[in-house]
């Protein structure tokens, strides 16, 4: 990624590398991460043939997406993908220690997740951490040096007072300590103008010796006036999207980039050709891809004052209407600024955006830290890492009580998760190894996937109406057909090795893994019985534990762990009755006071409306 001088015919030009962003950020920024693999794949040799020098295309909410709503498998995408793109690099965005999810991961996950993502074929990772802490970022690093890819490192860009030219240089000369193949400034917000672009790339080209890339998106409208300052300053590669699937929230057009670029004597080495190819095949797919919602507003001026990024706007937005309080957006808009300020200004990127707009939109609803996610004790006691700046000592001790923060890595206190989820997963349910890192990441979500997965193809729930495939496009190849007996036995062998090699290689002995069995021939489905008449709910008699906003009620705090309450048993005043899931975040409720659950009122995994009485209590 390095500036290159070409020869051309009529001058030496330099090389400005793009990065294509429409396979991932592109549609997650404007299509709520809504691409299907086969959307990808009828296009994907034509960006590959583009002159791109690399594909973000993975990572990000895409993993998620793909197996919470979508019923994809992630990896499978990625081998898909990297089968059709053979000339171009394929990029995928990773959360450090954070990998694709809301929290620290141990060492081991972190490690062969990055394994089995080089072998799938992803080239290069950026690596970033929401609070800028180098802690959290070495062990992803190494561990993409040790198995072959090109490690990217990362600043994640804000402005504060404590966020400087300075801080940021030393931040990048950490990284390249590390080893890291080159360094992006990530300016997830759009709020980085051309000066401030000028001198802190220029700063870090004369500090570091790696190249240096700059991804933006174009939230307040000047991304590309940025850009251009930032090649001026020696930025050698820019992040860029499909003009249909650009601007908004969105990164600067491809089309317009080149186009700036060229005219000021560089060489993008981009085909036009191939350009409006991609982007008519885009504009073709808007239709049935783009959310139905009304139109965004092209640009959001506002954000230079705010800092908050559009996505996370529009997310807290939705937040609010899920829990009809879109009417208090405003309340949060002017809160969310003074809970940054509290947690010590962490730049505003998952999983930190997440917190801090989760507990803005809690402390408007319900009072200021009156309620606290678990995610927001968890930053505050210091396991997502080190805060930029002091925490505020009363909010903190309001949150932590008489609980200490850590000093240590976070990762540190994590013990070996591979094992463990191993054990946790029917062997029935597991096809591939990945399948137990999917697990790692997203227990919920993967689990329900799974299962989804294992049931005959006409028996599996629908996807929902708006997220249904649409007919594959002309010239798609056939589904290859259903394996015979006698393959679909070497198939599952297969998957008892696999089982097997990964219990090896975690030093486990042979029957901590169970074994996966080989299919038995199943006996003809018995008819089906008259379905039972639907229960009459159970009638509320006393006090009782109310939803305090819409979600997903769980009476643990994840798959395999102990419930929070046992119905006849005595709960503690500030301690845990049961989980709400909602706004990507697991929300304790809390006793009041002392009291006895009597019973529970919905099941574990069930949808709950604000105010719905969850279980009937006595105190």
């Amino acid at each position: 990624m390095k500036q290159t001088k070409t020869v051309g015919t009529a001058a030496r030009k330099t090389r400005i590398r793009i990065t294509d962003t429409t396979l991932r950020d592109a549609h997650q920024s404007l299509w709520a991460t809504r691409l299907r693999t086969d959307d990808i794949l009828a296009i994907a040799e034509a960006v590959d043939q583009a002159g791109y020098y690399s594909l973000e295309c993975w990572g990000g909410a895409t993993f998620d997406v793909c197996m919470r709503f979508l019923r994809e498998n992630p990896w499978e995408r990625l081998r898909k993908i990297k089968a059709v793109c053979k000339n171009t690099p394929l990029q995928m965005l990773l959360r450090g220690q954070n990998l694709l999810g809301y929290k620290h991961y141990p060492d081991d996950v972190v490690e062969r997740f990055v394994a089995l993502a080089c072998e799938n074929g992803m080239d290069i990772f950026r690596v970033f951490d929401a609070l800028n802490d180098p802690r959290n970022l070495e062990k992803a690093i190494s561990s993409v040096k040790k198995y072959g890819g090109h490690a990217q490192g990362t600043i994640s860009y804000t402005t504060s007072p404590v966020h400087t030219v300075e801080s940021f240089v030393q931040l990048a000369k950490q990284m390249e300590s590390m080893g890291i193949d080159s360094l992006c400034i990530k300016d997830m917000a759009g709020i980085m103008t051309p000066a401030e672009a000028s001198t802190l790339v220029g700063a870090l080209v004369k500090s570091i010796k790696v190249p240096v890339q700059v991804h933006s998106h174009m939230t307040s409208g000047m991304a590309a006036a940025m850009y251009l300052s930032a090649v001026k300053a020696g930025a050698g590669a820019v992040d860029t999207a499909i003009s249909t699937m650009s601007s908004f929230s969105s990164q600067p057009p491809t089309e317009t980039m080149a186009a700036i670029f060229e005219a000021e004597g560089y060489d993008t080495n981009l085909d036009h050709a191939k350009l409006a190819e991609i982007n008519a095949y885009f504009r073709g797919l808007k239709k049935d891809r783009a959310p139905r919602t009304t139109a965004t507003e092209p640009v959001d001026a506002g954000v230079l004052e705010h800092k908050i990024p559009g996505g996370m706007i529009s997310n807290l937005r939705s937040q609010l209407d899920q829990q009809g309080a879109l009417d208090r957006l405003q309340e949060v808009m002017d809160e969310l600024p003074k809970t940054r300020a509290d947690m010590g200004y962490p730049p505003l990127v998952t999983p930190t955006s997440q917190i801090v707009g989760i507990q803005s939109v809690l402390n408007v609803l319900q009072g200021r830290y009156k309620m606290v996610t678990q995610e927001t004790k968890n930053y505050v006691k210091g396991l997502y890492g080190r805060a930029p700046a002091p925490i505020n000592p009363k909010v903190a001790k309001k949150i932590l009580g008489g609980e200490k923060p850590i000093t240590c890595r976070p990762a540190d206190l994590l013990k070996p998760g591979l094992a463990e989820a191993a054990n946790q997963l029917e062997p029935k349910l597991v096809q591939k190894e990945e399948d137990i890192l999917s697990y790692c990441l997203f227990p919920e979500v993967a689990l329900g996937y799974f299962k989804w997965r294992a049931q005959p193809e006409g028996q599996r729930d629908p996807i929902p109406a708006d997220l249904e495939r649409q007919p594959a496009p002309a010239g798609t190849p056939a589904p290859a057909p259903a394996p015979a007996a006698d393959e679909s036995t070497e198939r599952f062998a297969e998957i008892g090795q696999l089982v097997a090699e990964l219990a090896s290689r975690l030093g486990m002995t042979a029957g901590s893994v169970p074994a996966v069995p080989l299919p038995k021939k199943s006996a003809p489905a018995p008819e089906a019985a008259p379905a039972p008449a639907a229960e009459k709910p159970d009638e509320v008699s006393g006090p009782t534990v109310n939803a305090p906003f819409n979600g997903t009620f769980f009476r643990s705090d994840g798959p395999g762990k102990p419930e929070l309450a046992q119905e006849g048993g005595a709960v503690k005043a500030g301690d845990p009755v049961c989980v709400i899931e909602a706004m990507k975040m697991f929300n304790p409720i809390k006793a009041d006071k002392p009291l006895t659950v009597v019973k529970f009122l919905v099941k574990h995994g069930d949808n709950v409306a604000k105010g719905q009485p969850l279980a009937v209590v006595k105190y």
